[in-house]
């Protein structure tokens, strides 16, 4: 009855331990196909000139000016599970200096879902009238600008494996002085895992 009751106790470990490695095989096997990592995809819609107020005040040898755009980002992610990123902030660059920044709130992004992001930069006007270039650049009709934005995140893959993604947006866009629209949109992308 022993030697019975050994080989029952056997086969059922055996069974017991040929399914545990079937479910892990197969969960190795989703988790590199199916659920693989995939970057989001962050791309710069539009950049527009919202307000724009140029003014020479004579009287005390300075410029007034008040500029404001509207940005719209749309982020896609393409992963069969949501992306999760915290809250960032996007910032708006002149001749390499930070001139203005808009804070973008923490957020989910469903799996294969395109959110939009619109976002209005208000320049910080004391930082852009001190750079010794703005004057020949106003001149000229052109003042070139760059946005950036850069978020992080990560995807969670069958509730346990975490991956840590980061994507970034980098457009360079002049501003016409002159009719107030936004000429030259070049963007750059790129995207960590």
């Amino acid at each position: 009855m022993k030697w019975e009751s050994v080989k029952r106790r056997k086969k059922c470990l055996a069974v017991t331990a040929g399914v545990v490695v079937a479910i892990v095989v197969i969960i190795v096997i989703l988790a590199f196909t199916v659920f693989k990592a995939k970057r989001p995809i962050t791309s710069m819609d539009s950049v527009k000139l919202d307000n724009l107020h140029v003014a020479l005040d004579a009287a005390r040898m300075s410029v007034d000016l008040n500029v404001t755009l509207k940005v719209d980002v749309t982020v896609e992610n393409p992963n069969k599970v949501g992306f999760k990123y915290s809250e960032t902030k996007a910032q708006l660059n002149y001749r390499g200096e930070m001139v203005g920044e808009v804070p973008v709130p923490a957020g989910d992004i469903s799996s294969g879902e395109r959110t939009g992001m619109n976002l209005t930069v208000t320049i910080m006007a004391d930082r852009l009238i001190s750079s010794p270039q703005l004057y020949s650049d106003v001149t000229s009709g052109t003042l070139p600008l760059n946005t950036f934005l850069r978020m992080s995140g990560k995807v969670t893959i069958l509730g346990f494996v975490k991956v840590h993604v980061a994507t970034s947006v980098s457009c360079d866009v002049n501003v016409n002085l002159s009719n107030r629209t936004v000429e030259d949109n070049v963007c750059q992308y790129k995207t960590k895992l």
